[in-house]
């Protein structure tokens, strides 16, 4: 049996779900997180078994949240892998009022990178000691390519993808690796929410002709959280069916 064991944040359900289903198939144990829907992750931890050690819930807007969920999460088992996919994604132009343009900026930013790199200092600590270790951040397309309306979010996810790479860098010789993963369309309810009526002009732009599913995204998790994947740290992996290069 392998105990290895993974945060997997933003869990309750589309790319987090599908990875902690995936992580079980793999004979690695999760722990669940959500920020508000407790429900659908008390769900999935019994459709996982045993292999779920806990859910936790806690809103990571707070930095005294976030601390929460590393420290109860390690009282729930030792930690190896941690996950980073909670996000938030809100439309918001640049020419907003004030109000609306500061609140989207604090927001994207606070739980799109300031949270992640916050778990992933704590987690980078005890992997440290340990010498062994991953942290996967789910990134964004749009953090390469940038997107109309939506600057602070494509900004809050090209951070994560250089944090990411400088702290491969840094973190090489200490026996730990990161990762991210670069999504482009991937059919959940986040998405669904602005892809309803553009979806034959979302298709056009996808040679591969199918929106992404959160299960290609889990597989590609799979691997880079795989001893497969032991030469690889620094590596985002694109997946959007050809849809962008860079």
């Amino acid at each position: 049996m392998n105990n290895k064991t993974a945060l997997v944040t933003g869990s309750s359900r589309g790319i987090g779900a599908a990875i902690a289903r995936q992580l079980v198939k793999d004979d690695r144990n999760v722990i669940l997180h959500c920020s508000s829907n407790r429900s659908e992750a008390e769900k999935l931890k019994e459709e996982l078994g045993q292999r779920c050690l806990g859910v936790v819930q806690a809103d990571l807007r707070s930095e005294v949240e976030t601390r929460r969920l590393w420290n109860e999460s390690k009282g729930l088992g030792d930690i190896d892998y941690l996950v980073n996919n909670a996000g938030i994604y809100v439309q918001c132009p640049f020419s907003a009022l004030e109000d609306e343009w500061r609140t989207s900026r604090s927001d994207m930013m606070r739980v799109n990178f300031e949270a992640p790199s916050e778990l992933t200092y704590y987690a980078l600590e005890d992997f440290r000691k340990r010498g062994s270790g991953k942290v996967l951040n789910v990134a964004s397309r749009v953090g390469f390519r940038g997107e109309a309306n939506a600057a602070f979010y494509a900004a809050s996810k090209a951070a994560l993808i250089n944090l990411t790479r400088s702290l491969a860098v840094e973190y090489a010789a200490s026996g730990i690796q990161l990762f991210g993963l670069a999504p482009g369309w991937v059919d959940t309810s986040m998405a669904r929410d602005g892809m309803e009526d553009r979806l034959p002009e979302i298709l056009a732009t996808i040679p591969i002709g199918r929106m992404g599913s959160p299960e290609d995204c889990a597989s590609a998790a799979s691997y880079l959280l795989s001893d497969a994947a032991s030469y690889l740290s620094g590596v985002v992996i694109d997946i959007n069916g050809a849809s962008y290069f860079h």
